[in-house]
């Protein structure tokens, strides 16, 4: 077969398009991904950007024999005909699923005289996966990483992006800022976000899974303990900053990152009151913790520690980023430095004082040290 067709909308493509990707693929020489506009979906990424999504994920896979065309207007069996696909494809995973599609199938060529449509079954892990279900997935704590398993990694980059821009844009209410003032808090959310921050590839842990994960404990707290959202604010600026400047050579000269990322902060020109989530991003340096007083110092401290607490399989990636940042330290030292802080902070949460903030000491004080002792287990059995 010379060309096969696949249609959808893809917000977000998803790994089980992929797989009918894939699949199509082995049954023709090209393959022409039809992305339907559709504007009544109200989809989270213009059509332009699903067709550059779509694109980076195939591009991704070495798979250089589809392109993506954007559908405007038109039937997708009747525009497939224009661009001489005589077939598409459809996955298939439920009998609603197969009831419907041959319901389409039937009208694309009884009455659009439109391409004909082969029906495939995905694998049964990929049988549930649909933009509709992805989409769903995201809100609560930990929502990024279950995510990441379904979608392809510029879809996922491209929601988590997304998912961002829209916590940014809350922060300093763009609905009543002026231009000039969007314009500025634009540049730093490119930059903080950027290849220089936390969307840099040398950041395995302090990067934009962090930010997600950061942000949304801010906000499951702000929800259930219903602080001052003058307060929220600036938990939220300090941990937007926190990690900006990262690594021994993060600000080029003999302060710490730490200490670095404050003064980004002080300087950002971001807000009118900076002094607040200066102090907050010093508490988060070791050296500083115990010289800084400010009445949300445990809140912003219990959220980046957070991720101790969290279920086996995100704890397990947690641990593997660890890992990868310190790349440089060799095994047997690793395994000695990192069971030292383990150690460490297991003896403050068995004495309750890992968690300084009562909410995050009761969600996450016990599970944090069943995972810290497990990993201990683990480094010192390797």
């Amino acid at each position: 077969m010379e060309k096969i067709g696949f249609s959808g909308t893809f917000d977000p493509i998803t790994n089980g398009h992929m797989w009918v990707i894939n699949e199509a693929r082995s049954l023709a020489d090209e393959v022409v991904v039809f992305l339907s506009e559709n504007p009544a979906k109200k989809p989270r990424f213009s059509a332009e950007e699903r067709k550059s999504i779509i694109a980076l994920s195939c591009a991704q896979q070495g798979w250089d024999n589809v392109q993506v065309v954007i559908v405007k207007g038109d039937y997708t069996a009747r525009a497939a005909k224009k661009q001489g696909v005589h077939c598409l494809i459809r996955g298939i995973r439920t009998t609603a699923d197969f009831d419907y599609e041959n319901l389409i199938q039937q009208t694309n060529v009884d009455v659009l005289q439109g391409a004909k449509t082969i029906f495939v079954m995905p694998p049964r892990d990929l049988g549930s996966v649909s933009s509709s279900f992805v989409k769903a997935l995201e809100g609560p704590i930990g929502w990024n990483w279950i995510m990441k398993k379904f979608v392809p990694a510029p879809a996922y980059h491209a929601w988590v992006l997304s998912w961002l821009r829209r916590e940014w844009e809350t922060l300093w209410d763009y609905d009543t800022i002026d231009a000039t003032a969007i314009a500025h808090a634009d540049d730093w959310f490119v930059r903080l976000t950027g290849a220089t921050m936390y969307g840099g590839p040398q950041r395995h842990y302090h990067n934009l899974d962090h930010l997600v994960h950061g942000l949304c404990e801010i906000r499951v707290w702000a929800a259930n303990t219903r602080p001052e959202p003058a307060d929220v604010a600036i938990v939220k600026q300090a941990f937007w900053f926190h990690d900006a400047e990262y690594g021994p050579a993060a600000s080029g000269s003999d302060m710490t990152a730490e200490e670095a990322s404050a003064r980004l902060w002080l300087d950002c020109h971001l807000g009118q009151e900076r002094e607040d989530a200066a102090a907050l991003i010093r508490a988060t340096d070791h050296f500083q913790e115990a010289h800084v007083e400010h009445r949300l110092k445990d809140v912003l401290l219990s959220v980046d520690l957070a991720i101790l607490g969290q279920d086996d399989e995100v704890y397990g990636n947690y641990t593997r980023a660890i890992r990868q940042e310190y790349i440089h330290l060799p095994d047997v030292k690793y395994r000695q430095e990192r069971c030292a802080a383990l150690a460490h902070m297991c003896r403050k949460a068995e004495a309750g004082q890992l968690f300084g903030n009562a909410y995050f000491a009761e969600q996450y004080n016990e599970r944090a040290i069943e995972n810290m002792q497990r990993e201990m287990a683990q480094l010192t059995a390797a």
